[in-house]
């Protein structure tokens, strides 16, 4: 078994190889003069069974190619099988024709990393179920709700606390984790009238005195989150706490979240974190470190995946 780390997130990428005692398989992942990407690896890995670590997060196109030119590399290198290991999928959100003349750019994205050479996926909470649909190769899709519910367990115990979903879509995700913690489920009902501008609508449940947290899997310019945080503060909740698995935090994201009624939010480290992330006295990171390590030793054993969350 071997692990290769791209540029995206090294530090996670050590953390799981910490975590499974082995070494980073010894690789070069550089740029010519004119930005063009070269892999080089600097190990014999004929036959083994290889795990490159790579988020395709901002700049999500220059991840994406390391990706996908590392696994050309280990494919020509006679690599036994090569498993993408992709803590936050970029181009999920892509999922669909929103309009005429638009792509589904996220199933372009999986003909891409099945055409570079993979043979499987291993993924943490993607935008759209149906994405793994869109491989021809085996999908392992991994959720936080474990990992967010015992943390909640942790840091609200004794809290009236309510999950919330920020739109009808996240109901589901929202939902495995209100069951786990035997609470009550409230909704967010918005309407979008643009991508990135969101106007929150309605409230659907008695949100009055509680402390609400409010489940997601993306925040990216925080607009939505801070909209619906203000909404249940509005209609009489006491306190908004966020969880999410993909912080991607672009432009002044971290500041207008900042100046929300939001206490805290937690986020994974399926995206290395920022500078102005990790000053920021309300976002604090939780590790996906272990649960993706488990995960990629179960499938190296041949072993059940689906299993951790039974």
């Amino acid at each position: 078994m071997k692990i290769v780390a791209c540029n995206s997130n090294r530090p996670l990428a050590e953390a799981i190889a910490a975590t499974l005692n082995l070494p980073l398989t010894r690789a070069s992942v550089r740029r010519f003069a004119d930005m063009e990407i070269f892999v080089e690896i600097h190990e014999n890995i004929r036959g083994e069974d290889v795990f490159v670590v790579q988020s395709t997060s901002y700049p999500a196109n220059d991840h994406l190619m390391e990706l996908l030119i590392t696994c050309d590399a280990l494919r020509r290198a006679s690599a036994r099988r090569i498993t993408a290991v992709l803590p936050y999928f970029g181009y999920a959100r892509q999922d669909r024709k929103t309009g005429g003349r638009t792509p589904i750019s996220a199933k372009l994205v999986a003909n891409l990393i099945t055409e570079a050479g993979a043979n499987r996926v291993l993924t943490m909470d993607l935008h759209a179920g149906q994405i793994q649909g869109f491989f021809d190769i085996p999908v392992d899709d991994l959720f936080s709700a474990p990992l967010f519910t015992l943390d909640i367990q942790q840091n609200y115990a004794g809290r009236d606390v309510m999950i919330v979903s920020p739109d009808v879509g996240g109901v589901l995700r929202a939902r495995m984790i209100a069951t786990r913690l035997n609470c009550d489920l409230a909704i967010i009902d918005k309407r979008r009238e643009r991508a990135g501008v969101s106007e929150v609508m309605n409230v659907i449940g008695d949100v009055a005195g509680r402390h609400c947290i409010l489940v997601d899997d993306i925040v990216d310019s925080g607009g939505t989150l801070c909209n619906a945080a203000a909404a249940l503060i509005a209609n009489g909740a006491g306190s908004v706490s966020v969880y999410i698995t993909h912080g991607v935090l672009s432009g002044k994201a971290v500041e207008r979240i900042a100046a929300s009624p939001i206490e805290m939010m937690t986020i994974t480290d399926s995206i290395m974190a920022t500078d102005a992330v990790n000053h920021s006295k309300n976002i604090r990171q939780l590790t996906i470190a272990p649960l993706l390590a488990e995960a990629m030793r179960r499938i190296n054993d041949e072993s059940s995946v689906s299993s951790l969350f039974d």
